[in-house]
């Protein structure tokens, strides 16, 4: 079943409790941590995710758009993440391994993110050593809103088969330009979560849609 992550960067922060039980029938809540350094965009810490997990019960989808993200991996944890995704090119290979590791010993999800000019074949040396998730930017990071790179389709089937391959029970998520239209593509190509910011809050009404997303 394909799982739906609104993302609070588009939520109104004025009031980040109404604006989560707006989506309470979504699947996942997806958290996006910018640091103005890996990209160009400040958004949300430790505090922020720390308070939105005392409101809900839905699972945390926590992405660290920040660099030398193995740094934060225990603080994001004890806040109460569920899960903690990790830029490849925010750090050194052996570096990712280890904010992998520190995942595993703080009891979260473990996954590795793509920028979209990241190859697929960069997560390989991953998903060998056992993945939760791998993420792949169909914008680039930073800003919430954005067009859809449909050049990204091919990099989610290469992904898709290499998760079969490799680690089948590894969940591939699509976070950027997320709709009616372009959530068809993505399943299509292999995507069973998917991060909608615009299209759900933007929407009158933001259960209706992640209904429709889902289908």
């Amino acid at each position: 079943m394909v799982k739906i992550a609104p993302s609070i960067l588009s939520a109104d922060f004025c009031d980040l409790d109404r604006e989560i039980r707006r989506v309470s029938s979504a699947d996942w809540l997806h958290v996006d941590v910018m640091d103005g350094m890996f990209v160009p965009n400040i958004t949300i810490g430790v505090p922020v995710v720390a308070s939105v997990r005392k409101h809900t019960d839905l699972f945390l989808d926590v992405h660290l758009m920040v660099e030398k993200p193995g740094r934060y991996v225990e603080s994001f944890a004890k806040a109460g993440a569920d899960l903690l995704s990790v830029h490849l090119e925010a750090d050194m290979p052996p570096a990712i391994r280890d904010a992998l590791h520190a995942m595993e010993e703080n009891g979260v999800k473990k996954a590795v993110a793509l920028r979209p000019i990241t190859a697929a074949e960069a997560v390989l040396p991953y998903l060998e050593q056992g993945l939760d998730m791998v993420l792949v930017m169909t914008v680039e990071p930073g800003f919430g809103g954005q067009k859809f790179m449909t050049d990204q389709l091919g990099k989610i089937r290469a992904i898709r088969s290499y998760i079969d391959q490799y680690c089948p029970s590894c969940d591939l998520e699509v976070d950027g330009g997320v709709n009616l239209e372009t959530a068809r593509l993505v399943t299509e190509a292999g995507a069973n979560v998917l991060v909608a910011g615009s299209a759900v809050y933007g929407a009158d009404a933001p259960a209706a849609m992640i209904a429709a997303l889902r289908g």
